[in-house]
């Protein structure tokens, strides 16, 4: 029987270092990157798949590499992407997941980060529009708005993000809706340019155009 997201979120040993990594990030200064932050990539990883037409086996694959690919900051912030892919790879064979299948989560969990991953697979790019996408003031930790960092401006400002997948079209859309009371555009580009641009890469390998728009604004 295949192995399904239900499956890995049971194991108690993911539970547990996906609960280190987010107090780990958190005594950092870091944006949420727990429970929250990992259950709407996978939903979104396994949507993208979904909407373009992939088959649910490829889609279960995405939803589970989201599921896991910052399970690595247990260990440190540096190149988590990697840390993440050989600590899931026990348990996922532990449960029983076919090899070719645990390859490519790990090469997809492995290349997410934008100073060094690509979009190698299907599910690698899926995971990587899901990931970058999630920007919202729901992630800031700090309640103390005089001392935000740019990385708690932006997220704060954004009170509404969404991935628009259009299926006929071939086109992925990043829609944020920002205040710009709270962050400028020009700070929104500053801390993520290179993360959108990693987007675009992704949709491309997916056979899509990736465009962002900020307040209804096409700027990618």
């Amino acid at each position: 029987m295949a192995v399904t997201l239900s499956d890995v979120q049971k194991h108690p040993s993911i539970q547990a270092y996906i609960k280190q990594a987010d107090a780990n990030l958190a005594a950092m200064g870091f944006t949420e990157h727990g429970r929250r932050h990992i259950g709407l990539v996978s939903s979104i990883a396994h949507n993208i798949l979904e909407r373009l037409g992939y088959d649910e086996r490829m889609a279960e694959l995405a939803s589970i590499a989201g599921y896991v690919h910052d399970l690595g900051n247990c260990v440190a912030r540096v190149n988590h992407g990697a840390a993440s892919a050989l600590l899931v790879e026990p348990f996922l064979r532990e449960l029983g997941m076919p090899p070719e299948e645990v390859a490519l989560i790990l090469s997809a969990v492995g290349n997410h980060e934008e100073e060094v991953g690509e979009p190698v697979n299907e599910v690698a790019a899926a995971l990587i529009l899901a990931d970058k996408s999630d920007v919202h003031r729901t992630r800031v930790r700090n309640p103390d708005l005089p001392s935000f960092d740019i990385h708690d401006r932006v997220n704060y400002a954004v009170i509404k993000s969404f991935l628009d997948v259009d299926e006929e079209e071939r086109l992925i859309t990043l829609r944020i809706t920002i205040e710009t009371a709270n962050t400028s555009i020009i700070e929104y580009f500053e801390i993520f340019l290179e993360r959108m641009l990693m987007c675009r890469r992704a949709a491309t390998y997916l056979g899509c155009e990736f465009k962002l728009k900020i307040n209804e604004a096409l700027l990618l």
